[in-house]
């Protein structure tokens, strides 16, 4: 079945009229679907649904956002429904007891969006879903954004997955749904307003600058908390860690998922980090291929299927990303951080480019693998001070995260805006 995919999907990428033809079509059916099941299910006024990554995971956003909610009295005649790809998902973490788990598109995932009066996301809600009149769907998104994202990206083609026209269709089709979009800061609301055209559709109102609440754990987190995600991972207590988090490149396609090369030479690493250093090796949720680091074990550990980043975060000495967000969320730490960007030029000039200099990231940009681990060796961790520069980068990028954010992302739905 994934060959038989995969060979249908190579064929209507190349046929980008006919691809368009067949995803209205499909929407529009599944859409129809989903209002016969919604009409008849009443809104349930106490019923809260969270979703991450479209079911893929417990984390970001709507888990700190839910996590604070069941700590609430407010609370505590609620039900609270979590959407997951995998129903077992709720025998993994202890706070999910507190949820029912339903596995995402089935009819008792439809029916429970039909049912519940509040809906938190922090990526595309499933485009099924229409909302019902009396329904409070708020968007928490995940990131925010130095390379360009959805509307505002200007290739003339587009992406290997969807043309310029198809990009604009499924986001106004997604967004006009949302009563809230938060923002961790003002600028992160101006690209919002325009990457998702929420002016063009009367809707830039819904921006709801709250911080996000998925940072609060940076600001309030205790040695325990450190001492327990390294006993977790398994890490040794003795090593310092290096958290490498790259994103996708949206050139880089298989026909069934985004691929990646790692582009690190692990047993060159090894030989000169490894008595001092762990890597913690974390692939973008959207890349399909697997990586076999089995070589390395007790020096690379592959954390990619790990549910939720931001605990890795307390235990990271150094971070190394590229174009990913991470840094933005991981600069509250004020600890290194490196950006790896061997393919900067291609990445800015032709796969998706960015919203400001790379020169205003808080950290040195390194092109080659000789530069990343000459920038390792020379860092020193247990001194290290951020620069004016990166000072800057969270004054303009990180102004409102406080350690708070849950809590104001709460009262935006249940209490005075």
């Amino acid at each position: 079945m994934r060959k038989i995919k995969k060979i249908l999907r190579n064929f209507l990428k190349n046929h980008h009229k006919l691809r368009v033809i067949v995803r209205k079509v499909n929407t529009a059916r599944k859409v129809n679907g989903y209002k016969i099941i919604a009409k008849n299910v009443k809104i349930d006024d106490k019923t809260i649904l969270f979703e991450t990554f479209m079911g893929r995971q417990y984390a970001c956003n709507p888990r700190a956002i839910y996590e604070y909610m069941i700590n609430d009295s407010r609370f505590d005649d609620f039900e609270f429904i979590w959407i997951f790809n995998d129903e077992n998902k709720g025998n993994e973490f202890p706070a999910l007891t507190r949820a029912r788990i339903i596995k995402a598109k089935t009819r008792e995932a439809m029916e429970a969006y039909a049912k519940a009066k509040y809906i938190i996301t922090n990526s595309n809600l499933d485009n099924r879903v229409s909302k019902k009149k009396g329904q409070v769907i708020m968007q928490t998104w995940h990131g925010t954004p130095l390379k360009k994202l959805r509307c505002d990206i200007t290739a003339e083609e587009g992406n290997v997955n969807n043309t310029l026209e198809e990009i604009r269709w499924k986001n106004d089709m997604d967004v006009v749904r949302y009563d809230y979009f938060l923002s961790p800061s003002p600028f992160a609301s101006e690209k919002f307003i325009s990457s998702f055209r929420m002016k063009e559709l009367g809707i830039e109102n819904i921006i709801a600058e709250t911080g996000y609440p998925r940072n609060d754990l940076l600001f309030n987190y205790t040695e325990e908390d450190v001492r327990r995600e390294k006993e977790l991972l398994g890490i040794p207590a003795d090593k310092k860690v290096i958290l490498y988090a790259p994103t996708f490149r949206d050139n880089s396609h298989d026909g069934v998922g985004y691929v990646y090369d790692t582009h690190m030479d692990f047993d060159r690493l090894r030989r000169e980090l490894g008595e001092e250093y762990v890597i913690l090796f974390r692939a973008h949720y959207f890349i399909a291929n697997s990586f076999d680091f089995d070589k390395y074990r007790g020096f690379v550990y592959d954390v990619s299927l790990v549910d939720d980043i931001t605990p890795m975060y307390l235990i990271t000495d150094i971070l190394i990303t590229d174009y990913s967000s991470v840094s933005f969320d991981f600069a509250n730490l004020r600890r290194p951080i490196m950006f790896y960007m061997y393919d900067l030029d291609e990445y800015a000039d032709s796969i998706r480019g960015f919203y400001f200099s790379v020169d205003e990231m808080p950290g040195d940009i390194l092109r080659t693998e000789d530069e990343l681990i000459d920038s390792i060796k020379n860092c020193d961790t247990s001194s290290f001070t951020p620069d004016e520069r990166y000072e800057r980068f969270n004054s303009k990028f990180n102004c409102i995260d406080d350690g708070s954010a849950a809590a104001r992302a709460t009262e935006v739905i249940f209490g005075e805006r």
